[in-house]
């Protein structure tokens, strides 16, 4: 069995399932965010990018997210194709949409592969961002977690998920789409979005988290000794009257929650020696999926990096099983 630095044995954690705090109102909450966003009803902008580009098509991608704000992206696809089989992913925390064909391997492999930019993100590493956050609501400390974390109606990711689920609602559409056979996708922070993405959406036939963030909130926040769930912690130990607001507001983005809506197939990693995602974590949203087609794929002597590009090969020949 594989060592763990901070977390629980293997077969504890393919058991583990904690009895976390669902909202009364979670239906509700997250049908009336989505429903807002899609009466902003303008089409996205496609623009080819053209040079230095000769073997595949790569696009610069504008569509209209949460409370029809510009969100960025890019879309990546074979030449000449039509009715494809499409991969939506989604970025790291601090990560932006990066320049034009930074991400060719989904393309290579056959798919349409559609990259969301992060709002207000995209400084933290790799090549930057294009999309900014017009909104903002109360104390934070710095970073993203407590953004207008005092109520679920402020928090930032109310805004990113939206996001996602609008990106999907425009994939759809697209012609070089095969409407049944779109998955979503994405690492660390882009893995918790996937998780909210396949949850609410529709649209979604397959759903692909790596080593996922955002998942078990309170185990996460008391026992994760990296960042970025250290931030949650800081903004407590300052507003010591306010865990009670925190911890509801929380309970609906907390993707092991979310995940127990999920029915399509899944497929999750997961690595023991992850101090910034605890594999806890990860075992709490994939034990609630509902599919039966779901898998682990688990990394012994890994942290944060996960299978990195082992992982995705192993992605590739799974979704091709199935879409």
């Amino acid at each position: 069995m594989a060592l763990t630095r901070t977390d629980l044995p293997l077969e504890d954690l393919r058991a583990y399932s904690p009895d976390l705090p669902e909202p009364a109102d979670l239906e509700e909450f997250w049908a009336q965010s989505i429903a807002s966003a899609r009466a902003h009803d303008a089409r996205p902008q496609i623009a080819p990018v053209g040079e230095p580009f000769r073997e595949l098509i790569v696009e610069d991608l504008e569509f209209a997210g949460f409370a029809g704000d510009p969100i960025r992206g890019w879309i990546t696809r074979p030449r000449g194709a039509r009715s494809l089989p499409t991969v939506v992913e989604f970025v790291g925390y601090g990560g932006g949409r990066g320049l034009p064909g930074e991400k060719l391997a989904w393309a290579a492999a056959g798919f349409v592969h559609v990259l969301m930019d992060t709002r207000g993100q995209g400084s933290g590493w790799g090549t930057g961002g294009d999309t900014p956050d017009p909104h903002g609501a109360g104390p934070a400390t710095p970073g993203f977690m407590t953004r207008g974390i005092l109520a679920p109606e402020d928090y930032y990711y109310r805004r990113v998920f939206t996001d996602a689920v609008r990106l999907v609602d425009h994939v759809v559409e697209m012609p070089c789409v095969d409407p049944r056979r779109i998955a979503v996708t994405g690492a660390s922070q882009g893995g918790g979005i996937a998780i909210a993405a396949a949850a609410l959406s529709e649209h979604v036939a397959a759903v692909l988290p790596d080593v996922p963030f955002l998942c078990d909130f309170p185990r996460a926040i008391t026992r994760t000794p990296e960042a970025p769930f250290t931030e949650i912690a800081r903004f407590l130990s300052v507003h010591r009257d306010q865990v009670e607001a925190v911890t509801r507001t929380l309970s609906y983005f907390d993707g092991a929650v979310l995940a127990r809506r999920i029915e399509v197939p899944a497929l999750f990693s997961v690595a023991l020696m992850d101090e910034i995602v605890l594999p806890s974590t990860v075992f709490a949203a994939y034990n609630r999926v509902q599919s039966a087609d779901k898998h682990i794929e688990v990394y012994g002597f890994n942290g944060h990096e996960g299978g990195a590009f082992r992982q995705w090969h192993r992605q590739v020949e799974w979704l091709r099983s199935r879409l």
